[in-house]
């Protein structure tokens, strides 16, 4: 999920950036495009602090996320500068794997291969969850969340 995450945040913000600077360029409104997809970015990089929170990464695996993020950035960047179209469709195939992948972990969960625990306060404050709720509750909420990017 960490590193799902990693990339997940990327689209948004690159998107919510090129449309601002264009939205500036030819003096016009973006229709409420700008700020729907740099939400879009804060709520996937809640995603990634939450999945830090319950996966603990190590140094190496914090300079993975750098790096992949690095790699990811400039070539979205580049692709949505080419093809909007295009990099947006890329996007919901990312957020259809997203969404499997949420599925699985959910059934992971259910079926005990992954140990039951306690949702981080990150999920709790943000999505609001009751003080009780589970690392299967923050999973349930996230993979609403894709569905609904």
């Amino acid at each position: 999920a960490m590193m799902l995450e990693t990339v997940a945040a990327v689209p948004g913000m690159v998107g919510g950036m090129l449309l601002h600077l264009r939205s500036l360029r030819r003096f016009e409104q973006s229709g409420g495009w700008i700020r729907a997809l740099l939400e879009e970015a804060e709520n996937e990089r809640m995603h990634l602090m939450t999945f830090m929170e319950v996966a603990k990464p190590r140094w190496y695996e914090r300079a993975l996320v750098i790096t992949v993020q690095g790699v990811f950035f400039n070539a979205y960047f580049l692709g949505y500068l080419l093809s909007p179209k295009f990099a947006h469709r890329v996007v919901g195939y990312l957020e259809e794997e997203a969404i499997h992948s949420y599925t699985e972990y959910l059934k992971d969960l259910e079926a005990g291969k992954i140990e039951k625990r306690p949702a981080p306060a990150i999920a709790i404050d943000y999505w609001r969850l009751p003080a009780n709720a589970t690392l299967k509750d923050v999973v349930t909420v996230v993979r609403a969340d894709e569905a609904h990017h």
